[in-house]
């Protein structure tokens, strides 16, 4: 009888571990952190090309006027 009791408790406890591995909501938090994280990335990105559009138009301007032909060359 004490062998099946042995054997009951074995099974009930492996049946405990893995119903409390199942409802873990850590992994779930992780988550939830890192997709909240990347809007954040996303959004000042947004904003900093929001903010710096004439500087970077101002930068890309002379590579895109070179690609349509009508570059010049600096003289040294």
């Amino acid at each position: 009888m004490q062998l099946l009791n042995e054997a009951l408790l074995r099974v009930l406890i492996g049946w405990h571990r893995v119903e409390t591995r199942l409802s873990d909501d850590e992994g779930q938090t992780l988550a939830e952190y890192g997709l909240i994280t990347a809007v954040i990335a996303v959004a000042v990105v947004v904003l900093a090309v929001t903010v710096f559009r004439n500087a970077i138009v101002h930068v890309f301007n002379p590579a895109a006027q070179c690609l349509h032909g009508t570059c010049y060359q600096v003289s040294p």
